[in-house]
């Protein structure tokens, strides 16, 4: 439950502006071209563009003459602007028109109009070039955003014309998205909506609480690598499509203001500056490698605070329907008649999550014939080989050995001495728990007994946490489909089986699946290698099905969404 005053978390946001806005303001030196070395001056030019759409952001948001640190940075804009040597290289250089229509633009929005600036912005971009080379989608709504705050007219499509082939508005899976499409994301957002001041007219199909639903997903995961500057963006969005009641905004804003240094630095991500770039300059490195973050800090909480800025309840997205029973039956079909094949010894896990899998579904008798098999063939193995596998795999096979009346003499002399010496025990620390439940589920331990040895720790009752999803976009890219797996599995056991992020991570596993049931594409041509790495996979993802399904199934109704 968030206990925040709604008057304290203003405050503390205002604050976070505040002091983020004068860390600015007492190093605008360095957002000066002029005053940079030959290698540095590219990074001040975008350093002067984005520190100037700040300012003229707060002119146009909140009502108020600016704030002293505003009117510092507002004048050393002004004064970089106004030399030739900067606004005449819009003409030498058409290609970086928005490197300087933007400074132009703030200064705009800030009431200091400037005749001359605007009359070689106006050349360029009716030069045929600057604005109609090829550019992606949200880098076209940037400059259609641009020119209209401008006021320089031009010929090109409406931005609500470009939206439908932007990132954004085509449902992405957010297990695939790198740092640079989630910048895309952000900025479509920042330009469709005009920093929240304009309606959009979206694309037919486009959902606004899939929208906030993704962004959410995305935060979860920016918030998990402790990258500030997409934390700080994705907020940003949430303001600019009107969302303040929001669990994952709230936890943002957490981070934003225990993450601001105490003289008002954001620091920002990892290889935000090229450290030839800094060239053992730790003052300017400290600066490059913050600026950004802490512009896009200030600008949360300007957003935040506007007036102007849109204000609605935060939509529902809508809650598809997940179903997993065929890919999973087919996937069950394929383990089971594979592993048959090998040493029960070693591919006991693999029996197990079989077993597992198949009572989820409710048909047990998927799993009969490898349970038959492998429990002859264990029959008289030492007890090392059943301690080997842990009790979570030991455990789930005597389940599906019981539901099938199959006996194993080694297996029943290891569980009995098991519960034997648990019940000398005093007490079960924590990490046990698990496995001492399942021998009472086993009906080898009393319940009474279990209850009474448990850790005062362990009964204690916790909320309990998400599981950690961070590592999901690099597990997707380096092709890790048993830490897909995994993370979806403790999605679904964690009742998030219907999170953005578990269903994205599901479509993903999914769509892997051989036509045979087999889930993955080794990309190699050795045949033993093939099917250990596919029995690897395979086994993972369907202990990730069956969590799913448990959790979505029965469903009462047709086309009623899971609970």
């Amino acid at each position: 439950m968030d206990t925040t005053q709604p008057g304290d978390g203003m405050s503390q946001r205002r604050a976070v502006e505040t002091r983020a806005v004068a860390w600015l303001a007492a190093r605008r030196h360095l957002i000066d071209p002029a005053e940079a070395t030959t290698d540095r001056v590219l990074f001040a030019r975008k350093a002067l563009i984005e520190t100037a759409f700040l300012v003229g952001l707060r002119a146009r948001l909140a009502p108020e003459p600016l704030e002293p640190d505003y009117a510092a940075l507002l004048t050393q804009i002004e004064k970089i602007t106004a030399r030739p040597s900067y606004r005449e290289l819009i003409a030498r250089d058409e290609a970086a028109l928005l490197l300087y229509a933007g400074t132009y633009a703030a200064l705009r929005l800030c009431g200091r109009e400037d005749p001359e600036f605007r009359h070689v912005i106006t050349q360029a971009a009716a030069g045929g070039y600057a604005a109609v080379f090829e550019r992606i989608p949200y880098r076209q709504l940037d400059l259609l955003h641009t020119l209209e705050l401008c006021g320089v007219p031009h010929t090109l499509p409406a931005m609500d014309d470009v939206l439908p082939f932007t990132l954004l508005c085509n449902s992405p899976n957010v297990a695939k998205l790198t740092d640079r499409d989630i910048y895309a994301i952000t900025h479509t957002i920042f330009y469709a909506t005009d920093f929240g001041l304009r309606e959009p007219r979206w694309p037919r199909n486009f959902d606004p609480g899939t929208a906030v639903e993704l962004l959410e997903a995305l935060l979860v995961l920016t918030l998990g690598q402790e990258n500030a500057d997409l934390v700080g963006e994705l907020l940003c969005c949430l303001l600019c499509l009107g969302v303040r009641d929001s669990q994952e905004a709230r936890r943002a804003w957490e981070f934003l203001t225990a993450a601001q240094e105490a003289n008002g630095r954001v620091n920002g991500p990892p290889g935000v500056v090229h450290p030839e770039l800094a060239d053992g300059d730790d003052a300017y490195a400290h600066w490059a490698t913050g600026y950004h973050t802490t512009v896009v800090a200030a600008l949360a909480a300007l957003l935040d605070r506007s007036p102007t800025v849109v204000r609605r309840a935060r939509p529902s997205a809508p809650k598809p329907h997940l179903t997993v029973e065929e890919p999973l039956r087919r996937a069950v079909v394929w383990l089971a008649d594979t592993t048959r094949r090998h040493t029960p010894v070693t591919h006991l896990p693999a029996a197990a999550a079989v077993a597992h899998a198949a009572e989820a579904l409710g048909e047990p008798e998927l799993a009969r014939p490898l349970l038959l098999d492998f429990s002859e063939r264990l029959a008289d193995v030492d007890a090392e080989v059943w301690q080997g596998h842990g009790m979570e795999v030991v455990g789930e096979f005597a389940f599906g050995l019981r539901t099938h009346k199959i006996t194993c003499p080694s297996l029943d002399t290891f569980l009995t001495s098991a519960a034997a010496a648990v019940e000398l025990l005093d007490t079960v620390p924590p990490q046990a728990a698990r496995n001492v439940q399942r021998l009472v589920d086993l009906g080898l331990i009393s319940p009474d007994c279990a209850a009474a040895q448990a850790n005062e720790e362990a009964a204690t009752p916790h909320s309990r946490p998400k599981p950690a999803a961070a590592g999901l976009p690099h597990a997707w890219k380096n092709y890790h489909l048993g830490h897909i797996a995994a993370l979806v599995r403790d999605w679904a056991r964690a009742g998030l089986a219907r999170h953005r992020i578990t269903r994205d991570a599901l479509a993903f596993l999914l769509s892997q699946q051989n036509p045979h049931g087999a889930f993955g594409h080794p990309a190699c041509d050795d045949p033993a290698t093939r099917e250990r790495t596919m029995l690897s996979w395979t086994q993972s993802t369907i202990t990730a099905l069956a969590a799913v399904h448990t959790t979505c199934s029965p469903v009462p109704t047709a086309g009623q969404p899971c609970p």
